[in-house]
Formats: structure tokens, sequence, C-alpha cells
């Protein structure tokens, strides 16, 4: 049976290298070749040219190597590709694709920047965003934050007995010169007009199904 990280084909196609490309991207696999969607061993006609051809191709689209091993299960030849997964994003032929449960899909928008940035070992809110100064911030939000941590008990008065501006830097919230979008979506008095769609949904259920009410929370 297929599982996330196994994929099998009965012949090769090379729109099969978008499979690779996923595999690589994501947690690895392997891409058996002369095997029915069942698991049943069909063997393949060109193994041996597959075997010289394959490396090539993969080389060519991708940028990487990956182990192909000639296999065979009752007088029938087959191929297994195993592709280990890489900490930095591989592309084929200039597109992203990434296996997710037991699909290869491309990735586009969103979808690419967030990978990107995980690869780069960041998350979407701790990307810097230029053209942000600390004076834009409006005071108010860093009172009620105060407030509220104290409330919590998760800092003291102590611990908030720093300006604002080192607030922030205590949070880490300050790359170099720039504000990260956590600062703006957590004390920027209007974050939507730096991100589009940025707002607070709260809804209210009257049980685990029935949404009784909901309401929204925009900057300003």
């Amino acid at each position: 049976m297929e599982r996330h990280n196994i994929e099998w084909k009965s012949s090769w196609k090379d729109e099969y290298l978008a499979w690779v490309c996923g595999f690589a991207n994501a947690h690895g696999g392997v891409l058996e070749i002369g095997r029915r969607d069942d698991g049943v061993v069909v063997g393949l006609a060109n193994a041996k040219k597959l075997l010289e051809d394959l490396p090539n191709k993969i080389r060519s689209a991708t940028g990487i190597i990956a182990d192909i091993e000639l296999k065979e299960s009752d007088g029938k030849h087959y191929i297994a590709i195993s592709v280990k997964p890489y900490t930095f994003p591989i592309s084929c032929n200039g597109k992203y694709y990434y296996r997710s449960g037991s699909t290869t899909q491309e990735l586009l928008g969103a979808s690419l920047d967030e990978f990107m940035l995980r690869k780069q070992g960041r998350t979407w809110d701790a990307v810097p965003v230029p053209h942000v100064r600390f004076e834009d911030f409006e005071r108010n939000a860093f009172k009620v934050f105060r407030k509220k941590a104290i409330a919590s008990g998760r800092m003291t008065t102590k611990d908030l007995d720093i300006t604002d501006e080192m607030l922030l830097k205590n949070l880490r919230l300050i790359d170099g010169d720039y504000m990260k979008r956590a600062a703006l979506l957590l004390f920027h008095q209007d974050p939507g007009s730096w991100f589009i769609g940025s707002y607070v949904k709260i809804g209210y259920f009257e049980n685990l199904a029935d949404l009784i009410y909901h309401d929204e929370v925009h900057g300003r």
C-alpha cells in the first residue's frame, strides 16, 4: 500500500521529477518505477536505460543526486529512486513542489513564501519589516500589554519597569534596525495597513457545534 513517503508508478514519465522534488522538500521518500498502484511489480523493459538516464534527468531538473537502485521481484526488474530530505529549498525546472500526505503539490503564493521562510529557519511572524519606526506605535497598546502581563502572572512589575522600546527588544520583536511582523501585529494600531487580512475573529459557541455569534476586531 502506498504511503506518504512511497510512490509507485508502472512506467517513467518526466513529470515524475516533480515527485522527486516534493520528497526532497518534505521528509524524503522513495519513488518506485515498475510497480502498479496496488504494489504489484509489472517490470520495466527499459530498466537499464533508465538507470543511465534518470541520474542526469534528476540532477538537471533539480540539482540533487538521488540514490537509484535496480531491483528484482519474480524475475521482473523495477527501479527504486530514494530521495533524502534537504534543509534548503529544491526546485524542479524553476518550480517548487512539496509532498503532503500522499499527494505532491506545487507551492504557490503564500504557501511558497511560508515554505521558503521555514527552510531558512524563520516563521512568517519573525520576518523584519522595513520602513516601520518605533515612533509609529501608539502607547496605549503597551499599557494594555503591561496590565495583562501582570494580571496573568507571566511578568512582574519589575520586569516591566523599562521603556516601551526596551520591552520590544526583550520580547525579541526587533531584528537589527527593523521591527518584526509580530511586533506590528501585537502593538501597531493598524496592522491591516501592513498585512491585508490581519484581524482577530471572535466567536461564541453554545456547544462544540453551534456558533451563536461572531465578531471581527480590526485595527484602530
